[in-house]
């Protein structure tokens, strides 16, 4: 019986162990390298739409709940809080503002972290982020991100600031 027991408190721990863990640094790292690599294949992609769903589906958190998301290029409708918009910012579909970020094509983006704060089950990460263009033009954009766990473990986006620099011209 005790046998039994454990092997039964075993299976239902399993998933939630995922859930536990606390986030760590390298964690957010790979979360990082992960989106920036899935803006540079919405541009390569033959079905851009396809793959920026996936991207959103993957990287932010939108079933998880509210997600705050203000993207770089936009002024009009600067928050993006639904997948649907998400999407348009993305790939230019149901905004007029909107033109497509991720369809540049960018060949690479390049984090520098100011900082990634830890706090258990969730993380902010601050810093700028690099994304070189096909004809190798670097536009440099500052961010802030949060990430919480899914029910899978994986790190999803809450928290999605960002902007170009400030200038005074």
């Amino acid at each position: 019986m005790k046998k039994q027991l454990f092997v039964v408190l075993a299976l239902f721990a399993a998933p939630f162990s995922a859930l536990a863990a606390d986030i760590t640094e390298k964690e957010v790292v790979a979360a990082q390298q992960a989106w920036g690599n899935g803006i540079v294949k919405i541009g390569k992609a033959d079905n851009p739409k396809k793959a920026a769903i996936a991207h959103i589906d993957r990287f932010y958190g939108y079933d998880l709940g509210t997600v705050l998301f203000k993207p770089t290029l936009a002024s009009e409708d600067q928050f993006r809080g639904s997948e649907r918009e998400a999407l348009s910012y993305f790939i230019g579909e149901d905004m007029a503002e909107d033109k497509g970020f991720a369809l540049a094509p960018y060949t690479a983006v390049r984090w520098e972290n100011e900082a990634i704060i830890l706090s258990g089950d969730t993380a902010l990460a601050m810093g700028n982020y690099f994304f070189t263009g096909a004809d190798g033009n670097v536009t440099k954009v500052e961010y802030s991100f949060g990430y919480i766990r899914d029910e899978n473990g994986d790190l999803k986006i809450n928290l999605h600031h960002s902007s170009l620099p400030f200038s005074a011209s």
